[in-house]
């Protein structure tokens, strides 16, 4: 088999496993309790968007929310990883959104029901370009932002995370083995609020990457 290029990871890596209320003022805002372990749910790879293309709005949801992340992009697959040696299976990073539907997530928390409507959707993870490794070498001090049409809505920091990248990435393997090309994406600081068709979202690592996507409106789709 052809080496495939890591730095293209969303074409061909097989799952995004994502950590909710990692940052407590995120989980505070939401009127969630601070979590004493890892919160997961899973995206598919057909929920990966790229530059120039739109984040489309599914048509079930009328409030659609934007969530800036720290992405961690696995090179070297493992089971029940150890702590220390972690980050020797770790690629490198991408700046990501999980655009969620919360209405559709505050329906399917009040019923008890799983959140893949309002998470699992087609491009409902944008993401950078691939950064290397080398370029964020400490991912415990990441500053993120996000805006929405040139106005701040979301600036935190990785050190603000309950869960760090080593210890996610051991609690993650001992439950789901990791695989090379899969991203992890490790929560959202505060700030997070709805957008609207026709907005355009502006994110970014300070010194190290931008990205920019338009908000669409997506039609029912007849099969």
């Amino acid at each position: 088999m052809a080496t495939r290029n890591i730095a293209r990871f969303w074409e061909w890596g097989r799952k995004i496993i994502c950590v909710g209320r990692n940052y407590a003022d995120h989980a505070k805002e939401l009127k969630n309790a601070i979590p004493t372990e890892p919160v997961l749910f899973l995206k598919p790879p057909s929920a990966y968007v790229k530059e120039g293309s739109p984040i489309l709005v599914p048509h079930y949801s009328h409030n659609l929310h934007h969530e800036v992340e720290l992405g961690v992009v696995i090179g070297k697959g493992g089971t029940a990883i150890p702590q220390t040696s972690a980050m020797e299976h770790v690629a490198g990073y991408v700046l990501c959104l999980d655009m969620t539907a919360r209405d559709i997530q505050d329906e399917c928390k009040s019923k008890g029901l799983p959140w893949t409507l309002a998470k699992a959707f087609n491009t409902s993870c944008p993401v950078s370009d691939f950064i290397p490794k080398d370029k964020i070498p400490d991912p415990g001090d990441v500053s993120l932002w996000l805006k929405v049409n040139d106005v701040l809505r979301q600036h935190g920091n990785t050190s603000q995370m309950i869960f760090s990248i080593p210890y996610l990435i051991n609690y993650i393997s001992g439950i789901i083995s990791l695989e090379e090309g899969d991203l992890i994406i490790t929560g959202t600081p505060k700030g997070v609020s709805a957008v609207q068709e026709h907005d355009e979202l502006q994110a970014g690592i300070d010194g190290v990457v931008t990205m920019t996507f338009k908000v669409d409106k997506l039609g029912f789709i007849n099969n």
